[in-house]
């Protein structure tokens, strides 16, 4: 069965000059216009990954195209129109996303990005965006362990730092004070797990704690150093803008770790650099 609005995999049925159909199970044949087809052309009998919508007469339609969003998932979306039908969204596809107004939570503008979640209309079987998020989230128990990695997008500022979302399903909250970069709307980001609190609300951390995040980044480190013949541009003395960009960490924590290789005799560190002792 063909699921609107996803990727799926199906069966090449058929091949004709306007492109080739695929079995799409209750949804029946679904073209797969000549356009998109790879080369060489897939065979009758082979499977192939497509994603599934609706053209403009409600046909289901594939595409090889992978756009930005799928069905049951949040992302940053541009606004490209808005028009008395609703505000449509660029999702990486021909034909755009529609947000009803109906789904809006506060005014939107041409040009600006806002995070939404994809569904099916239950009216029109259409995929649809919504900016209301709550409404999609936590409905499951969080049931992750501390350090646990995940999947973060950025969805608002706060207070106390920023909301996000994660791995899809549930809220969470990276606070300044853990923040050792500039984060924005919109990012997706590698985050880990602090704690899950007693009332089920998530703290996020976009570097690991504790002894596992301190011997990881030291195993990074010497790897760079091996990999780059035993000298990196890198001290205690380096800009943290460059420390982020090179190994995703504070300059705080990588300071913490050239002290301990510094400690065990593995590395020398000086103004401009640090190597592998030998």
């Amino acid at each position: 069965m063909a699921a609107i609005g996803r990727t799926n995999c199906l069966q090449v049925v058929k091949q004709i000059e306007i492109g080739i159909f695929l079995d799409g199970g209750p949804e029946g044949e679904i073209l797969l216009p000549r356009r998109y087809v790879p080369e060489p052309a897939p065979q009758i009998g082979e499977f192939m990954n497509v994603f599934v919508y609706l053209d403009s007469e409600d046909r289901p339609i594939a595409t090889t195209q992978r756009p930005r969003v799928e069905v049951g998932q949040f992302a940053s979306l541009k606004v490209k129109e808005i028009n008395q039908t609703g505000i449509f969204l660029d999702w990486g596809l021909p034909k755009d996303l529609m947000l009803p107004y109906s789904e809006r939570k506060r005014p939107m503008e041409v040009g600006k990005s806002y995070v939404v979640y994809v569904y099916v209309d239950q009216h029109t079987h259409r995929p649809v965006a919504t900016a209301r998020l709550d409404r999609h989230l936590d409905l499951v128990p969080a049931k992750y362990k501390q350090g646990e990695e995940v999947d973060v997008l950025v969805a608002e500022r706060t207070d106390l730092g920023f909301k996000v979302i994660i791995n899809h399903q549930h809220w969470g909250l990276l606070h300044h004070h853990t923040l050792f970069k500039d984060v924005r709307i919109g990012q997706r980001e590698r985050g880990f797990i602090q704690q899950v609190r007693a009332d089920g609300k998530i703290d996020i951390s976009l570097q690991l704690q504790g002894k596992v995040g301190a011997q990881n980044l030291s195993d990074d480190i010497l790897a760079k150093l091996r990999a780059a013949g035993g000298s990196l541009p890198f001290s205690d003395k380096s800009n943290a803008d460059e420390i982020v960009a090179a190994f995703g960490v504070s300059k705080g924590n990588f300071k913490k770790a050239i002290g301990g290789l510094y400690k065990k005799g593995q590395i020398a560190i000086f103004d401009d650099r640090i190597e592998l002792v030998k």
